[in-house]
């Protein structure tokens, strides 16, 4: 290059997973046909009237111009609509919600808004890598968290952190990706408390809140989270939208005021189509999220055969759109033996170590795969482990 990279860039690197599909695309112009159980992008289809909605407005006239920074009214009463409905919560659609193109969006969009360089941040370990690499680009100094499916947020750590340090922002997110950790109401009790106490903004990070639980949580629900939270969430799992670009945050109107400060310098708003077509997906209801969950259920059953004949061991109380296996037995790196088992079976399992170093001996299945692709992966897996049964 004639001039060098920022400084910035020195402490992240290109997306995981952006580099694993482009291996991935080069397997499948050799031929390997690479089944991948990775990335979380949902297969099934929008409601068809979203698709219609969007077509609708698209064919219109005088609709392609710039919008509103804070998207269109009826968006935003849609979202609230859509929230009070959910989670039983009150939002005011005109100065408590924001919409985004994308909660990953709205990720740095926080993370420029309230961090200074130098400001701790804690992450959860593991956890979304987004939320370390957003840190990184803005100066932050990050600390992690333990969180684990079997023991949750180990809340004696936060409470010695919060005391030796001045924390600036905590990322939360449930049920927890990648463990599948469920949230627990009185454990986010205890954190509103303490960011209460100790000054810090607690951000919600909501996508899979739909996916797979039996109860739906909005830290909204819990007394005196609007001082200090943030919540994001979006239609990409909950109406399987994921390449649509659309989610929001929301909050107290200080805070989404401030986040907006930041926005609109970023970007021009959102196409118009694409917004009524979101109205229209936040009002087909619960029936659409129930048929969602039903698929998965089916497609976790599968998952779980794959780990069970990986001598993996699993929690079944979990949810989220994957399955979290702890590798038993094996000398392999997380991330060696999931090139061992793509290279040996042509199917692509998510090492752990991307999402931490707790994550370190666990492998990560999507249910982002048809019933009859997993199948056929579990079948792909037995092949290779049988002959090497027969080979000893």
């Amino acid at each position: 290059m004639i001039i060098e990279e920022a400084k910035r860039l020195n402490s992240i690197h290109e997306y995981y997973f952006s580099q694993k599909l482009r291996q991935i695309a080069g397997m499948n112009l050799l031929g390997d046909r690479v089944i991948n159980l990775g990335i979380g992008s949902p297969d099934m289809d929008p409601d068809q009237q979203v698709i219609e909605a969007l077509i609708e407005c698209a064919s219109q006239q005088g609709i392609n111009g710039y919008q509103s920074y804070k998207g269109i009214a009826e968006l935003r009463k849609a979202i609230a609509d859509w929230t009070q409905d959910l989670y039983k919560t009150i939002v005011d659609s005109e100065t408590e919600i924001l919409p985004l193109m994308g909660s990953k969006e709205g990720i740095m969009h926080i993370s420029l808004a309230f961090v200074n360089e130098g400001d701790i941040v804690l992450v959860p370990n593991p956890g979304y890598p987004t939320y370390t690499s957003v840190s990184n680009i803005v100066g932050a100094k990050i600390i992690t968290y333990d969180i684990t499916p079997e023991n949750g947020i180990d809340f004696a750590q936060i409470e010695k952190i919060t005391n030796e340090h001045k924390v600036k922002i905590m990322w939360i997110n449930f049920p927890h990706m990648p463990t599948g950790l469920k949230a627990d109401k009185e454990e986010l009790r205890k954190l509103i408390d303490l960011a209460s106490k100790k000054k810090f903004l607690l951000v919600n990070d909501n996508p899979y809140s739909t996916i797979l639980t039996d109860e739906y949580i909005s830290i909204f629900q819990l007394q005196g989270a609007k001082e200090v939270c943030l919540e994001l969430n979006s239609l990409s799992k909950s109406h399987n939208m994921a390449g649509w670009r659309i989610g929001w945050v929301s909050g107290n109107a200080e805070l989404i005021d401030t986040v907006l400060k930041v926005k609109s310098n970023m970007d021009s708003g959102m196409f118009l189509p694409l917004q009524k077509a979101a109205v229209t997906a936040l009002k087909t209801g619960r029936n659409k999220i129930e048929s969602i969950n039903e698929e998965y259920k089916k497609r976790r059953i599968i998952a779980w055969e794959i780990f069970d004949l990986l001598g993996c061991t699993y929690s079944k109380t979990t949810g989220g759109m994957f399955v979290w296996g702890k590798i038993e037995e094996n000398e392999l790196s997380s991330n060696d033996y999931s090139e061992k088992l793509l290279a040996e079976s042509k199917v692509f399992i998510t090492p752990g170590f991307i999402f931490g170093t707790n994550g370190e001996n666990y492998l990560r299945i999507s249910l982002c795969s048809k019933q009859n692709i997993l199948k056929e992966a579990l079948n792909r897996l037995k092949l290779i482990i049988t002959k090497k049964q027969e080979v000893c």
